[in-house]
C-alpha cells in the first residue's frame, strides 16, 4: 500500500459558493440575532456604516463566526471569503480583514476619564463597549429562559494575557501584556461580566464594579447567588456589601506573618485530616481570627466570618522546593448554614473554581482567539476580548440546549469536530433553501438547538 495513489481525483467543476466547511456555525450566528443580542450591538455601536457595507452587529458576525471555525486573526477572514458557502448561510459577506480591524478601532475612546485615577488604572468603557456587554448578557437571558437554573454560583478570576504590542504594559509577573478580569456562572458556564485591563494593572483593582456588573447580569428567577475568588477580592469593604447582598462567599486570604503564627500555634487536636496529595497530606481547621480595624472600618460592621486554615504537610520529612516541610493557607467565608457541610466541605467547594472560571480563560486565550490581540488600541483590544467572550456564552448556550449533558463540558475543539465544522451544502428547492449536512449527528443537533431557541416562551420574570 505504501506510495500507492488513492482513488479520487479533485474536482473543480463542484459549485463551491454553496458548499460550506462550517455549517454548524451559522446556528451561533442565528441565537446570536434571535437573542437580541446583535439590536443591542447595532443600537449602541459608533461605527459608521460605508454604503452598501455591513452593519455593526453583521460585522460582530462576521468575527464571531471566523473564531468559531477556528480562526484568529482578522486577516484569516480572506480564507472564509474565498468561495465559502457560510457566507451565504448568515446573509451578507464577510468583511476584509482591514474593515474589521476599523470596526474594532470604532469601539476605542482614549479621552473618557480613567477610573480611581492613576497610571494603572482602569478606564472608562465607551457606549460601543457597553453595548457589547448587554448583547453578552442577552445571550445569558435567553438561555437562562430556555434553561432556568436556580442557583448561581460566580467565580471570579484574573489572568495575564502575555502581548508583545508595544503599548502592552508591564504585568506583575514580568511579562508584557494585559490582565482581564471574568466573572463566570459555573452553573451556566457563562461569563456574566469581564473587564480588560492593562497588564499593570493589580488583580485587587476594581473588583466591586466587576461583581455589581455580574450580579447585574444574573436573571431575576436565579434565587441564591455565591461567590469564590482568590485573595485578590480580599478585601473588607468588598466582604461587607456581598454580605449584605446575601451573596454566601469564600475567599483566598492573603497570609500575613501574624496570620501564620496564629495557625502555626493551633494545637494538633484542632486539625482534621482532609486527604492526601501526592507527597503531602492536607489537614484544615477553623481559627478563631478577626483581623485590625475588621470592627471600625467605615464601610460598617459584619457578623462574625468562619476562618479556614489549610495545612500541607510534606510526608516523611520531605520539603517543598522553598526548603519548607509546611505551607499554610487560609479561606474566609460567611457560609454557615449546616446544609453547607463541614468546613472541609466548604474548601472542596472553594477549589472547584479552579475547573470553572479558570478553565474559561485558558479556553479564550487557546481554543478561541483572545490572545490574538489585533491592535495598539485598547479600546479595540477590549472589543475583541469582549467578542470572544460573547462567543463562548454563544457556545455554551449551543452545548446546554443542543447535547446531551455528557457533553456539556466539552470544549470547542470537539465543538468544532461534532458539529460547527461540517461539511454542509445549501442546495434551493422548491422556493426553500435547504441545508444537506454531512453529519447525521451534526443534523441532528442543529435541529434540536434551532427548535429550542425558536420555541416560544414565557417574557422573562420583572426583576
Amino acid at each position: 500500500m505504501s506510495g500507492e495513489r488513492l482513488n479520487f481525483e479533485l474536482d473543480h467543476e463542484i459549485g463551491i459558493g454553496a458548499v460550506t466547511a462550517h455549517g454548524g456555525v451559522a446556528a451561533l450566528i442565528e441565537h446570536f440575532r434571535r437573542s437580541g443580542a446583535a439590536g443591542l450591538v447595532d443600537a449602541s455601536a459608533s461605527y459608521k456604516k460605508r454604503k452598501r457595507g455591513l452593519s455593526a452587529s453583521e460585522m460582530a458576525e462576521s468575527l464571531l463566526a471566523l473564531w468559531a471555525c477556528g480562526g484568529e486573526p482578522c486577516e484569516d477572514l480572506e480564507r472564509l471569503r474565498a468561495g465559502d458557502g457560510l457566507q451565504l448561510l448568515l446573509g451578507h459577506a464577510l468583511p476584509a480583514a482591514q474593515t474589521a480591524r476599523d470596526f474594532l478601532a470604532s469601539f476605542d475612546a482614549p479621552e473618557l476619564p480613567l477610573l480611581g485615577g492613576g497610571q494603572s488604572a482602569v478606564r472608562e468603557e465607551s457606549t460601543g463597549l457597553r453595548g457589547l456587554a448587554a448583547a453578552s448578557a442577552a445571550v445569558v437571558a435567553d438561555l437562562q429562559r430556555r434553561r432556568a437554573v436556580k442557583q448561581a454560583t460566580i467565580d471570579l478570576d484574573a489572568t495575564v494575557l502575555a502581548s508583545s504590542k508595544q503599548a502592552a504594559k508591564w504585568a506583575y509577573d514580568g511579562q508584557r501584556g494585559y490582565q482581564p478580569v471574568l466573572a463566570l456562572w459555573a452553573e451556566q458556564d457563562v461569563i456574566l461580566a469581564e473587564e480588560f485591563r492593562d497588564g499593570n494593572v493589580s488583580a485587587s483593582t476594581g473588583n466591586r464594579r466587576v461583581i455589581e456588573r455580574a450580579l447585574a447580569a444574573l436573571p431575576a428567577e436565579v434565587e441564591q447567588v455565591y461567590l469564590r475568588a482568590d485573595s485578590a477580592l480580599y478585601e473588607h469593604a468588598l466582604m461587607v456589601f456581598l454580605d449584605k447582598r446575601k451573596v454566601g462567599f469564600a475567599i483566598s486570604v492573603p497570609v500575613s506573618e501574624g496570620l501564620r503564627r496564629r495557625i502555626a500555634g493551633l494545637d494538633e487536636t484542632a486539625w482534621r485530616f482532609e486527604r492526601e496529595d501526592g507527597e503531602a497530606a492536607r489537614h484544615w481547621a477553623e481559627i478563631d481570627y478577626l483581623p485590625d480595624g475588621a470592627l471600625t472600618q467605615k464601610e460598617g460592621a459584619m457578623r462574625r466570618l468562619r476562618y479556614i486554615a489549610v495545612r500541607i504537610s510534606k510526608k516523611q520529612g520531605a520539603l517543598f522546593a522553598d526548603g519548607s516541610q509546611v505551607r499554610h493557607f487560609c479561606v474566609v467565608t460567611n457560609r454557615d448554614d449546616p446544609k453547607d457541610g463541614d468546613a472541609g466541605d466548604l474548601l472542596r467547594w472553594h477549589r472547584g473554581k479552579a475547573g470553572t472560571v479558570e478553565h474559561a480563560h485558558h479556553v479564550l486565550a487557546n481554543e478561541l482567539a483572545a490572545a490574538a490581540l489585533p491592535s495598539q488600541k485598547f479600546g479595540a483590544n477590549a472589543a475583541w476580548f469582549r467578542l470572544n467572550a460573547l462567543l463562548y456564552n454563544l457556545m455554551s448556550a449551543f452545548k446546554r440546549l443542543a447535547l446531551p449533558e455528557e457533553l456539556h463540558a466539552i470544549r470547542p475543539k470537539r465543538l468544532r469536530f461534532l458539529v460547527l465544522n461540517t461539511l454542509a451544502r445549501l442546495v434551493c428547492h422548491a422556493r426553500e433553501r435547504l441545508l444537506r449536512c454531512a453529519s447525521a449527528f451534526a443534523r441532528r443537533a442543529l435541529d434540536r438547538f434551532r427548535s429550542a431557541i425558536h420555541a416560544p416562551m414565557p417574557p422573562p420574570t420583572p426583576a
